[in-house]
This record gives C-alpha cells, sequence and structure tokens, in this order.
C-alpha cells in the first residue's frame, strides 16, 4: 500500500493520530517554463547533464537554471528517499518517470500530475496573464494522466500513469468569473469519477484585488470551499485539500465544520528556512495533515535534507528552531555553502503566496521574546567521525548526547544542543 492510502486511512480512524502527509510540488514546469527546474545551486548525486549552448552567447554558469535530465535526477532522487508521500508533476514529467520508466513501482511514493493550469499560474517571464482575474484551463485531459493518450484502453484496471491529480480553483469574488470557475471544477469531477481518477483540490487566494479585507480573506475561502463541495457526493469528492494558511482560527475553523475534510497547506514562496519549518508546524498543530511544498524545496540548498527536516519536525522530533539549526548544521557537515547567514534564516518574513509574487501573506505569527532566534546555543560543531554502528544508532556515551544501556540515543535526557548534534549526526551519515 502507498503512504498516501495508509496515512488518510489512519487520519479518518483516528483524528488525534500524527500522521503527516507530505507531498514534493514539482510540477512548476506548467507555470514557469525555463525557471521551473529552479537554480542550479543543487543537483541530485548524479550531477551535471550536458547540455548544449553556443559558447559565444552565454556559458553554462551563465545559464543559472537546471535543466530538464537535471530536474528530473532530483525527481528520481526525492522519490527513491521515501520521505514524501506525493510527488506532483506535470502530465509531461509524469510520463516520463510513471509510464515510460515505471519509477513509481513498488515504491510508498504517489505520483501525481497537475490536473489543470488555471491562468494565474501562466508565470512566463514578461507575461502578464497573472495580472487578470484567473479564468479556468486545462491542457492535460484525465486520460492522457492515466494512459499517456487521449483514450484509455477499454477495460482497464490498473493504469500505467497517475492515478490521482491536483485541481486548482481560484475565487476572485466576482460572480461570472466564479461562476465559470465552479462550472468547470463540476465538469471536472463528475469526469474524474466516471474514470475513477482521483483528485485533491487546490483553493488560490485571488490573484487580483477582490476588496475583502485581508483579515476576512480566510473567511471568504472557507465559505467557498463548503459550499462548492455540499453538492458534491463522496464518490465525488477531493481526497484532501490544498489552501493557504490563513493561520490558527482560519484552519480550526475549517476543520471542525467537518472533521471528515482532510485539509493541507501550500507552500507559496522560498522564503527562509525557518518560514518552511514554521509553517508546518503550525498549521499541523491547528488542524493540518498535509503540506504541499513546491519551492519550498525546489530551492533548498540541499534538497533531501530539507525534506528530513520537514519530516522530523511532523514527527514531532524537533522544533522549528532546532530544525534550521540542524539544517544548516548538515549544510557545514557536507561543505555547502548555505543562502543565507543561520541568524538570518531564523527570521519569519512576508510571504507570496501566488506564483507570480503578487499576494503576499503576512508571515504565520509573530514571534515574541524568542531566545532561540537571537542567541545561538553552544552546539558543537564536529560531527562523530565514526562510532562503529550501523544504522543511525550510535555505540557509546562519549558520541555527544545521553545513551541508552545498549548505546541506544536517550531522547528523554538530551538536551536541544545534543538533539541537534544527534541529528546533525545522522544526517551526515545518511547524505555525507
Amino acid at each position: 500500500m502507498k503512504s498516501l492510502d495508509s496515512k488518510l486511512s489512519e487520519i479518518r480512524a483516528n483524528p488525534a493520530s500524527r500522521a503527516f502527509i507530505l507531498a514534493d510540488a514539482k510540477d512548476a514546469d506548467m507555470a514557469f517554463g525555463v525557471r521551473a527546474p529552479g537554480p542550479r545551486q543543487y543537483l541530485a548525486g548524479r550531477g551535471e547533464r550536458g547540455a548544449r549552448f553556443s559558447p559565444e552567447v552565454w556559458s553554462r554558469a551563465e545559464f543559472g537554471y537546471r535543466n530538464l535530465p537535471e530536474f528530473l535526477d532530483i525527481i528520481r532522487e526525492v522519490v527513491k528517499q521515501e520521505k514524501v508521500d506525493i510527488m506532483l508533476m506535470s502530465a509531461y514529467v509524469s510520463e516520463q518517470l510513471s509510464i515510460k520508466e515505471r519509477l513509481f513501482g513498488g515504491s510508498p511514493v504517489t505520483p501525481a500530475a497537475r490536473a489543470n493550469d488555471t491562468t494565474d499560474i501562466w508565470a512566463v517571464r514578461h507575461g502578464c496573464y497573472t495580472a487578470e482575474p484567473s479564468q479556468p484551463f486545462r491542457s492535460a485531459t484525465i486520460d492522457q494522466i492515466q494512459c499517456g493518450k487521449v483514450a484509455c484502453d477499454p477495460g482497464l484496471t490498473e493504469f500505467p500513469g497517475a492515478n490521482l491529480g491536483l485541481y486548482s480553483v481560484t475565487f476572485v469574488n466576482e460572480l461570472e468569473q466564479d461562476r465559470a470557475t465552479v462550472a468547470a471544477f463540476k465538469e471536472f469531477r463528475e469526469e474524474a469519477e466516471l474514470k475513477r481518477f482521483r483528485y485533491f483540490l487546490e483553493v488560490f487566494d485571488p490573484n487580483v484585488a477582490t476588496g475583502i479585507a485581508p483579515e476576512k480573506l480566510g473567511e471568504f475561502i472557507n465559505d467557498n470551499i463548503l459550499r462548492i463541495l455540499a453538492g458534491v457526493p463522496e464518490a465525488s469528492r477531493p481526497l484532501f485539500l490544498k489552501i493557504v494558511y490563513h493561520g490558527p482560527r482560519s484552519m480550526e475553523e475549517l476543520v471542525q465544520y467537518d472533521p471528515s475534510l482532510v485539509v493541507g497547506i501550500l507552500g507559496g514562496s522560498a522564503g527562509t528556512t525557518y518560514d518552511a519549518f514554521r509553517l508546518i508546524h503550525d498549521a499541523q498543530k491547528y488542524g493540518a495533515r498535509v503540506a504541499l511544498f513546491g519551492r519550498k524545496i525546489n530551492n533548498a540548498e540541499h534538497q533531501l535534507g530539507f525534506i528530513e527536516m520537514l519530516r522530523l519536525v511532523t514527527d514531532g522530533e524537533v522544533s522549528p528552531e532546532e530544525a534550521v539549526r540542524a539544517y544548516h548544521g548538515l549544510l557545514q557537515a557536507l561543505k555547502i555553502p548555505p543562502t543565507r547567514r543561520l541568524e538570518d534564516d531564523l527570521k519569519l518574513t512576508d510571504q507570496s503566496m501566488s506564483y507570480d509574487g503578487s499576494a503576499k501573506r503576512r508571515s504565520t505569527a509573530e514571534v515574541r521574546d524568542n531566545p532561540l532566534a537571537s542567541k545561538t546555543p553552544a552546539v558543537p560543531a564536529a560531527v562523530p567521525e565514526s562510532t562503529g554502528t550501523t544504522g543511525n544508532q550510535p555505540a557509546s556515551a562519549d558520541a555527544g548526547w545521553p545513551t541508552g544501556p545498549r548505546g541506544e540515543p536517550d531522547f528523554a535526557r538530551m538536551n536541544s544542543a545534543q538533539r541537534i548534534q544527534y541529528d546533525r549526526f545522522r544526517l551526515t551519515r545518511k547524505f555525507g
């Protein structure tokens, strides 16, 4: 069973469960074009993939962005890490990896594809499309996502491609525009039900001015979600939601209204490392059970380490502040220059929650008198060279943290600095 399905079953059976679904959104080629694979700062273990450039025009370093083969290598690497539950891709990338390569066969990771591309994600260079009210549009058909062609073979019971899609809607508080959005969604979900295609529903904030006060936007979004789903029977309902995190009140209001709704958050722009870890921590605390991070992961200095830290935060093993420090320790151990200094990476910033960067959301919540953001605890700088063990457990108490009688880490007696040192050691053994 895929980890997504087992976690959804657990969440619905036990609302108190800490099960948390993490998705890597690698579908930005349906929005950005050349910039979609992200900066070449991080490459997969396979390294640079050849590209043909005219030296009189530019050098490979000047180009700045990964190419598609390098992007695919990173997706392969993340899938093999098995820390995310969903890998979201464009229909084309999904075809290459799901159908042709069978990357997800035997993997706990579920492949998914973006099932529509509304105009508010048409974020091409020098374009002005995202400045207009979002309009519904679909490039790929359900059959193309599931089978790689315009019509799946009759009687097919298992699909070679992705059987999960993201469908997004954007409400702009304008009657005709929003009516067209809901009508397109109705057409999609009816087709999805007929073709046994599962989907999750993404609800973006308005991409244009609406006259709604920022502090009321969460209420506008919540009411629209519940209104459009009230007419949808279980057979056509989304597996879960993906929305902007508007704070504790909006999240709890939505979750408490209908406990059967599994609510997730979107990540928005890259921001600081603390932005990402604090966002996923706070959203989970107030009821979110899913997070889909695209640019936050794709722009990380070391994507596998970043994902590992996200998982440690959602598992409750480290705080967001500790995760930032441990992540910087990992970068130091791997000799990867961080984008920001540690003290700057521990700051909350205003986050863009739209593809073109126009829609801003104030950072999750102000942390007042936070000693971790202003003072660095004494954390040993060196990573233990060897402890003579297999796996992630040290063999003796001289490793730098408390251990039990068999050399296993004793988390109950660890202080924050020792826990960071242990996580740094474990991640360095895994990635170093």
